[in-house]
């Protein structure tokens, strides 16, 4: 284990580690600075979207939005998952079982101690949420996102 990798673990889950986090920084084709981010976001869609927080369960009126249509990247408006995918997991979250062709992207994430599959939007980094191995067919995937990352639109 890296030491990096081994501090974030030894200074506790879930805590909010820049240097970790910043490991992991990329270019994106969307960029904007740490303030026009704040003005643009709420202080509970900042947290989640730019520092890879988690809402609330059962908090996001998207848990229960079954309408068709799309779903966007609050923070760029790419679309990313479509409303053919999503399902309800009962864990209080949206979730899908795939996103859009080529929408987002996954790092590992390490904040749970064990390691788990976070994504994000491809085109400004906004933190969507994690990906796990318990959904349904066809792809036995659940992309388990915070509501507050996401804009939905009707078809």
């Amino acid at each position: 284990m890296k030491r990096r990798m081994f501090m974030a673990v030894a200074l506790g889950a879930g805590a909010s580690l820049p240097f970790v986090r910043g490991a992991w920084a990329k270019s994106f084709e969307v960029s904007r600075s740490d303030a026009e981010w704040r003005a643009m976001l709420t202080p509970a869609q900042y947290k989640v979207m730019r520092e890879e927080g988690t809402e609330r369960a059962g908090s996001s009126p998207l848990d229960k939005v079954y309408d068709a249509g799309t779903y966007h990247c609050r923070g760029c408006d790419l679309a990313v998952y479509s409303s053919e995918h999503k399902f309800d997991s009962g864990t209080g979250w949206p979730s899908f079982y795939q996103a859009l062709p080529g929408a987002i992207e996954t790092k590992t994430d390490y904040k749970m101690i064990y390691p788990r599959t976070e994504c994000h939007c491809r085109r400004c980094g906004s933190h969507f949420g994690h990906i796990f191995n318990d959904g349904p067919k066809p792809t036995g995937k659940r992309h388990c996102l915070n509501g507050v990352s996401l804009v939905f639109k009707a078809a």
